[in-house]
């Protein structure tokens, strides 16, 4: 992207890009601490459930996939105040069929909405992200995947603080999505405005087919497969490490939640010191030793066979898993051509390993147990650290 942009105007930029990117989470915080009155209040069976959560990952995917052709007409800025405002609509939809009327129809309509909603916003920020990288020769997306944790634990802290203090899921939401659609129209104005361009280059923009077409880039699969094998590595956690803890070493539903609480810290303390890292030992090297980590941390939790001991494991892995989504996604924004489709082309390998991995994980441990399935995460999270090498930046012949 072509900017000229003083000193001031690129910190306000980098600062906005923070706290956009916490906007997602707070409001995906926001649904998931009410999911289960609203369960409650449709009278929905857990399998019933996961088909009305089914409409988010639609809706994401969706999104996901039409961002760059977004992004390319219409710019990074756009998207992303438009994604946030789609999906803080959706969230009042959802609010409507789970609070009002009661109809499990609408509430996956609204989740629907809701996904795509954070899925062209997702793409957006991150191409944003890796221009405020190029502008100011630093790693940041580490940082700003950070924010997004940040912004996820407070939704949480507000959600939890809600439900004890028996504020209604109507109340909390709107606020919720109003406080969402208020920061984005605010933070936006600080975010230049621009098409997906060239940079530099006087080549004309991607046609949507050369855009489609990135997904054909060797690099590009590679990284994709690096990025969906590091997301699995998170995404398996953040949804089945309480339970793998309760049973595969028979502690408290507690502890459980300390356990995963641990790798949450874990993570965002990797995520938030990630840009240091990257900036002295450079992508290659930090993959491949966060990869490292994720194995030795998975292997512990698999064979340790002490609580305790596991902990220990749990900590290297969220380290572990802290880089991946991150680093992937700044490779894909090397090349200024094209940079929204290769961003989205690898959010969407990620994406899935979020919507599709948790579930294939809870397959395989209903026949070998949850414990011994993560044999399958440990494969794929060592697949990508093999593949390392594929995120070294373009024209480079260092890290």
């Amino acid at each position: 992207m072509n900017y000229s942009l003083d000193r001031q105007q690129i910190k306000l930029w980098h600062l906005s890009i923070y706290f956009i990117f916490a906007l997602p989470g707070f409001s995906m915080a926001s649904w998931v601490s009410r999911t289960p009155t609203i369960r409650d209040a449709l009278g929905a069976s857990t399998a019933q459930m996961g088909w009305i959560i089914f409409g988010m990952a639609v809706g994401s995917i969706v999104g996901l996939m039409s961002a760059s052709h977004l992004i390319a007409h219409k710019g990074g800025r756009f998207v992303m105040v438009t994604g946030l405002v789609i999906s803080s609509i959706g969230l009042m939809i959802v609010v409507v069929g789970g609070s009002w009327i009661i109809n499990s129809i609408i509430v996956f309509l609204g989740l629907a909405i809701f996904g795509f909603g954070n899925g062209i916003c997702d793409v957006a920020m991150n191409v944003e992200g890796t221009a405020v990288e190029g502008v100011t020769k630093k790693s940041l997306l580490t940082g700003f995947h950070a924010a997004f944790s940040v912004g996820t634990l407070l939704g949480a802290i507000i959600g939890s603080v809600a439900t004890k203090s028996g504020v209604s899921v109507p109340v909390h939401i709107t606020f919720a999505a109003i406080i969402t659609v208020l920061s984005i129209i605010f933070l936006a104005r600080f975010v230049p405005i621009g098409k997906e361009n060239n940079g530099d280059s006087n080549e004309p923009p991607m046609s949507a087919r050369e855009r489609m077409a990135v997904w054909k880039e060797p690099r590009t699969i590679l990284i994709s497969i690096i990025v969906l094998g590091m997301a699995f590595a998170e995404g398996s956690a953040n949804d089945w490490l309480p339970l793998i803890m309760v049973d595969g070493y028979s502690v408290t539903p507690t502890m459980g939640s300390f356990a995963f609480g641990l790798f949450v810290a874990a993570m965002t303390i990797g995520r938030a010191i990630g840009g240091l890292l990257l900036d002295r030992l450079g992508r290659v090297l930090v993959l491949r030793i966060s990869a490292l980590l994720a194995i030795v941390g998975l292997l512990i939790v698999i064979f340790g066979g002490n609580y305790k001991f596991a902990t220990i494991g749990i900590v290297l892995w969220g380290l572990g898993a802290a880089f991946g989504f991150p680093v992937g996604l700044s490779a894909a924004g090397d090349d200024p051509r094209g940079v929204a489709a290769r961003v989205s082309a690898v959010a969407t390998a990620g994406y899935l390993a979020f919507l599709v991995g948790p579930p294939f994980l809870g397959f395989v441990g209903e026949m070998i147990g949850l414990l011994r399935a993560l044999i399958v995460v440990l494969i794929t999270v060592t697949i990508a650290g093999l593949l390392s090498q594929a995120a070294k930046p373009i024209g480079k012949t260092n890290k």
